[in-house]
């Protein structure tokens, strides 16, 4: 099967092929997906809409749940579709799924035929989030709902931001080597982090382009994790890294940096990588609402 960027990250760039990671990851990914469709109830014989469905956690949790429901899957990648479509094929719910390649700010389905929509880490990767939420009041039908649970990496992206800043005025060679590593997996200028999708919204600016495009009984919650990372395997941490868009550390030291600089960054991390217990924070914004019953709120 062909495979793309979003497919490789899904398969292991997020874990680096450990299967301990690998574990912990799915167990994280699940319990979004429960509390992503937690708010949302979802009748009998429903039409959901998956945006950016990746290999279909959220679309397959939910036909396991809702008896007759129909989910349509979409997503940019074809590897990623192709996967579902297999799986689907799999479960026994062929029947029950539709696939269509589409991004969230052009969703390829037909005005206010969804009864409710879902999306887990889509919108994040979307230039046009406005649209986005235009297209999803859009394609739902009067009293419809979305609920959707997206990455806040806007504090991670500050964080390389500030490590840029103090070096501009006190060098350190060590923090040098540190902020390149984090620079290009994220963007570390108040220019570049307005301008990136991954961080150039929050849960308020979320909330705020909801209730813009038309949503009504909106809720949204901004779940902050902070724990002590587990113990990692080095080899495995070198391939991870945090988003489809980000080059793995053990690729930017092959590139980025000098034989000695890569010595020296490996040096400094690798300890408290292999020991794990440093601090570790996850960010994720829940939002869900409804399309107006009333016609004169809806889009046509």
């Amino acid at each position: 099967m062909l495979d793309d960027l979003w497919s490789r990250w899904l398969a292991s760039g997020r874990d680096g092929g450990d299967a301990n990671a690998k574990a912990r990851v799915n167990a994280q990914t699940s319990t979004y997906a429960t509390k992503l469709l937690d708010a949302l109830p979802l009748a009998p014989g429903a039409a959901l809409l998956d945006i950016g469905s990746g290999e279909g956690l959220v679309g397959f949790a939910a036909l396991a749940h809702a008896p007759g429901l129909h989910v349509t899957f979409t997503d940019l990648s074809a590897p990623l579709l192709a996967k579902c479509e297999v799986r689907a094929q799999i479960l026994g719910f062929a029947g029950q799924c539709g696939f269509v390649a589409c991004s969230a700010a052009r969703l390829a389905v037909p005005s206010a035929s969804q009864d409710a929509i879902t999306a887990r880490s889509a919108l994040a990767y979307e230039a046009h989030k406005p649209a986005a939420f235009a297209e999803m009041l859009r394609v739902l039908r009067p009293g419809g709902r979305f609920s959707i649970a997206e990455p806040l990496f806007r504090e991670e992206a500050l964080a390389a931001a500030a490590m840029r800043a103090r070096l501009a005025v006190t060098p350190d060679p060590n923090l040098a080597l540190l902020h390149r590593w984090k620079a290009a997996q994220y963007p570390d200028t108040p220019e570049t982090i307005a301008a990136h999708p991954l961080t150039n919204y929050d849960e308020r600016e979320l909330l705020r382009m909801a209730q813009a495009a038309g949503f009504e009984a909106l809720q949204m919650e901004l779940h902050i994790s902070l724990k002590p990372a587990p113990p990692r395997q080095w080899v495995a941490f070198l391939e991870t890294s945090p988003h489809p868009l980000a080059p793995s550390l053990g690729a930017l030291l092959k590139t980025h940096y000098s034989t000695a600089e890569a010595i020296m960054l490996e040096r400094a991390l690798r300890p408290f990588i292999e020991a794990g217990g440093t601090p570790q924070t996850q960010r994720m914004i829940y939002l869900s609402g409804a399309k107006p019953l009333s016609s004169s709120s809806s889009s046509s």
